[in-house]
C-alpha cells in the first residue's frame, strides 16, 4: 500500500506560473489546459474567456488579480497549476502561492526579456528555494530575440541558463523549435506538430549550440563532467538526468521557447515539467518552526498549510497544501497557531471557479476545504495528537491608504463586516480606524490594489462607498542619536506606586529596530529589561515629526534602578515607552517616504517629454536603454508622485507609452 501511494506521489507536479504582467502567463496556462484535454476550447485573455481569470474584474481589466488553481494530466502525471498575478500590487498573492509550490515555470517576453516584476517574483522563488524552468514566450512578435532574452536572465537573475531549444524561423516566420537534446525538429501547423530531422540550414548552428549546452552542463554536474571527458559527446540520457539534477538543486535553469498565443512550444514545455521539475517526494521534508520534520508520506501525521481563503457560492473556501498525512471528509483537525480544533465538512478539487467533491486528500495535494471558520492564510492545520506549526508566508507591509465610508449611514455595519471579510481573504489589506478623524482607513500594496478592493465592495457586497484620495505610509528614522537619556517614571496616587528608572542610548540602524541591554549587577532584573523593550516597541508607533511609525534605530538600556515595593513590569514598560519618546525628541530625525522603481517604455521621439515629467515628479533616472524604435527608461520615483501617472503618460505619448513599477523601499522625503 505504501509503495503504491509513493508511486502515485511521484507522478504529481505542484507548480506555479510566474512572470511580469503581460508576459503571457495566463495564455500559457490556458494552452496547457487545452492541450492536455482539461478544456475543449482555447481561452483568450482579450476575449475574457479564460478559465483562470474568471473574476469579472480580471476579465474587465485583462490581467490576473487572484491566484487560481487548476489541474490537468500529461503523460500519466497530474499537474496542479497555480496561475499567479504579474502586477506588483498583487505580489503578496504570488508570495502565498510560492510558499506551497514544489516548482515553477517562469515566463518571459521574447522582446522585453527580464522585466522588473519578473525579477521580483524570481527573488521570491529564490527565498523559498523553488526549482524553476524558463519559457521565453512571444517569439512570433517583431523584435523577439531568444539570445537577448537569455542574456538578460544571465545578467539580471544570475542563474546558469541552459538553453535546450533553437527557434526555427524568426518573428512572424517562427514555426517551431529544434530540440537540442534529441537533435530533432518540432514544427507546428495549427494545433498539431510534427517531428523530423533538423533543417539543413540549421544543422551547423544546432550542433554548435548542443556543444555549448553540454559544456555548460559538464561545468555544473560531476556525473556529466565524467562522461564529457571520456566520450565525444553526452548521451541524451545523461544530459536529461543532469538537467533534472541541476534544476532541482537550483544550480541551473532549463530554458525553452515558443509562442503560447499561436500554440507553439507548449507540448515540449509540458514534457519539461514532467521531466525536470520535482514531485512532492523529491523536495525536502517540511520542517516545523521547532525543527521537527514531516515527510511527504500519506501514512504520516497530518500537516497542511493554508495559503488562501475566499468566499464562494458553496461557502467559505480554505485553500491548503497537504504536506504529510491524509485528510478525510469529516475529520477534526487542530489549528496549531491557536490550539483550537476545526471540522472539515467537505474537500474540493479545484478547477479555477469550478469545484468537485472528493472524500480524501493526501500528501502532495492542493485542495480547498469547507468547514474551518477561523483559519487564515498562513494557518497550519495538523493532526490533534501530533501538533506541528509551519512557517507562514512572509507578509508585506501596506504602503498606500484610502479613507472608505458608506454613502448611506445605515450601511456602516455592513461596510465594517465587508472590510473584515476582504482583509481575511487578502492579508496584504489592512483596515483600521483613524483615531483623529474617526474615518475607516483601508491600506494595501498600491493604487490598483485598493481600486480592486473598492470594486469588490460594490460588486460582491452591493455597497455604495466613497473612497478618498490615496495616501502613502510615511516612516520616521533616526539620523543622529543621543546617549545617556535618563527617564524616571514615578507615580504615587494611593495604594501601590510605580517606580522605574532607565537610562537609554539611541543610535541609527540601517533598517528595522534592535534592542540590547548592557546593565550589569542586577540593577534592572531580566523581566524588567523585557518590559523596557516592549515599552520601546510601543513608542515606535508614533514618531516626533508627524506621528508616523519609527524605524531605523537601535536602543540600548545602559543603566537603571528599581524600588523594592513600587517597581513592576508595568512601570518599566511605561518608562521604556515614555523614555524613548523623550529620547526621540532629542535625536535628529528624518521623514521617509516609500519609493518605487518605475520602468517606462516610450517611442524614441517622446523620451524627452517623459524624462521631463519624471524629473517634475522628483524622479531620479537610473538608466535608459534603446530597444527596437523605443526607449526603456528606469527611474526611482516617490510613490505619492506615481498616483495618476497612467493617464498622464497616455496623454504625453498619445497612448503609446507603458510603464510598470516595483517597490524600492524608503528614501528621505524631498
Amino acid at each position: 500500500m505504501r509503495a503504491h501511494l509513493s508511486s502515485a506521489l511521484a507522478t504529481v507536479r505542484n507548480l506555479g506560473i510566474l512572470a511580469h504582467v503581460d508576459a503571457g502567463k495566463t495564455t500559457v496556462t490556458e494552452r496547457m489546459l487545452y492541450i492536455t484535454g482539461a478544456t475543449y476550447k482555447r481561452g483568450e485573455v482579450h476575449d475574457g474567456t479564460t478559465v483562470t481569470d474568471f473574476d469579472p474584474q480580471e476579465r474587465d481589466r485583462g490581467i490576473t488579480i487572484f491566484a487560481a488553481a487548476v489541474s490537468c494530466t500529461w503523460d500519466g502525471h497530474r499537474i496542479n497549476l497555480i496561475d499567479t498575478p504579474g502586477h506588483v500590487d498583487f505580489s503578496d498573492e504570488v508570495e502565498r502561492s510560492l510558499r506551497v509550490l514544489d516548482g515553477a515555470i517562469a515566463v518571459f517576453d521574447g522582446v522585453a526579456g527580464v522585466e522588473p516584476q519578473s525579477e521580483s517574483v524570481w527573488r521570491r522563488a529564490d527565498r523559498y528555494g523553488v526549482p524553476r524552468i524558463a519559457f521565453i514566450n512571444k517569439l512570433d512578435r517583431p523584435g523577439a530575440d531568444l539570445d537577448a532574452a537569455v542574456e538578460s536572465i544571465r545578467e539580471r537573475l544570475h542563474p546558469a541558463p541552459l538553453v535546450v531549444q533553437l527557434p526555427i524561423g524568426r518573428e512572424d516566420g517562427f514555426t517551431g523549435v529544434v530540440d537540442l537534446i534529441a537533435m530533432r525538429a518540432l514544427v507546428w501547423s495549427g494545433d498539431a506538430y510534427e517531428t523530423g530531422p533538423v533543417p539543413g540550414d540549421l544543422v551547423e548552428e544546432a550542433t554548435r549550440r548542443r556543444r555549448l549546452l553540454e559544456e555548460a552542463v559538464a561545468e555544473l554536474h560531476a556525473g556529466a563532467l565524467e562522461e564529457f571527458c571520456a566520450q565525444p559527446s553526452l548521451s541524451q540520457e545523461t544530459l536529461t538526468a543532469a538537467l533534472r539534477d541541476l534544476t532541482r538543486t537550483g544550480a541551473g535553469v532549463v530554458v525553452l521557447c515558443g509562442s503560447a498565443y499561436r500554440n507553439r512550444g507548449i507540448e515540449p514545455l509540458l514534457d519539461a515539467v514532467v521531466r525536470y521539475l520535482p514531485s512532492p517526494l523529491d523536495v525536502p521534508a517540511v520542517r516545523g518552526q521547532e525543527g521537527e520534520e514531516r515527510p511527504a508520506d500519506p501514512e504520516a501525521p497530518l500537516a497542511a498549510l493554508v495559503f488562501k481563503v475566499t468566499s464562494a457560492a458553496s461557502g467559505r473556501l480554505t485553500y491548503l497544501r497537504v504536506y504529510s498525512g491524509t485528510l478525510r471528509k469529516g475529520d477534526t483537525v487542530l489549528d496549531a497557531g491557536t490550539g483550537k480544533t476545526e471540522r472539515v465538512g467537505r474537500i474540493l478539487r479545484v478547477q479555477a471557479d469550478r469545484h468537485a467533491d472528493t472524500d480524501v486528500a493526501v500528501a502532495g495535494d492542493i485542495v480547498a476545504v469547507v468547514g474551518p471558520k477561523a483559519a487564515r492564510a498562513g494557518t497550519t492545520l495538523c493532526a490533534q495528537d501530533a501538533p506541528l506549526l509551519l512557517e507562514p508566508p512572509a507578509a508585506t507591509e501596506p504602503v498606500v491608504s484610502v479613507a472608505v465610508e458608506p454613502r448611506k449611514s445605515v450601511d456602516s455595519d455592513r461596510l465594517a463586516a465587508a472590510l473584515a471579510r476582504l482583509a481575511e481573504e487578502d492579508p496584504s489589506l489592512s483596515v483600521r480606524t483613524d483615531p483623529e478623524t474617526g474615518q475607516t482607513v483601508l491600506s494595501g500594496m498600491g493604487e490598483l490594489h485598493l481600486e480592486v478592493a473598492a470594486e469588490k465592495l460594490r460588486r460582491d457586497h452591493r455597497l455604495e462607498v466613497a473612497v478618498g484620495r490615496p495616501k502613502v505610509a510615511y516612516r520616521e528614522a533616526v539620523v543622529r542619536g543621543v546617549s545617556g537619556v535618563l527617564y524616571r517614571h514615578v507615580k504615587q496616587d494611593g495604594g501601590a506606586g510605580q517606580f522605574a528608572h532607565v537610562v537609554l542610548d539611541v543610535e541609527p540602524l540601517d533598517e528595522g529596530f534592535a534592542f540590547a541591554s548592557t546593565v550589569t549587577g542586577g540593577r534592572v532584573p531580566r523581566e524588567y529589561v523585557r518590559a523596557v523593550e516592549l515599552g520601546c516597541r510601543d513608542a515606535l508607533e508614533s514618531g516626533p515629526l508627524g506621528g508616523h511609525p519609527v524605524t531605523g534605530l537601535r536602543v540600548t538600556l545602559t543603566d537603571g534602578a528599581t524600588h523594592v515595593k513600587d517597581s513592576s513590569e508595568m512601570a518599566f514598560r511605561a518608562a521604556g515607552r515614555l523614555g524613548l519618546r523623550e529620547a526621540l525628541r532629542a535625536c535628529e530625525m528624518v521623514l521617509l517616504e516609500p519609493v518605487v522603481e518605475v520602468t517606462v517604455t516610450v517611442p524614441d521621439a517622446m523620451a524627452g517629454a517623459v524624462l521631463g515629467d519624471l524629473a517634475a515628479r522628483r524622479g531620479r533616472v537610473s538608466g535608459s536603454q534603446a530597444r527596437a524604435g523605443s526607449v526603456v527608461i528606469t527611474a526611482v520615483v516617490p510613490l505619492a508622485e506615481v498616483f495618476g501617472y497612467a493617464s498622464r503618460l497616455r496623454s504625453r505619448t498619445q497612448g503609446r507609452g507603458t510603464f510598470t513599477t516595483r517597490p524600492a523601499g524608503y528614501a528621505p522625503a524631498g
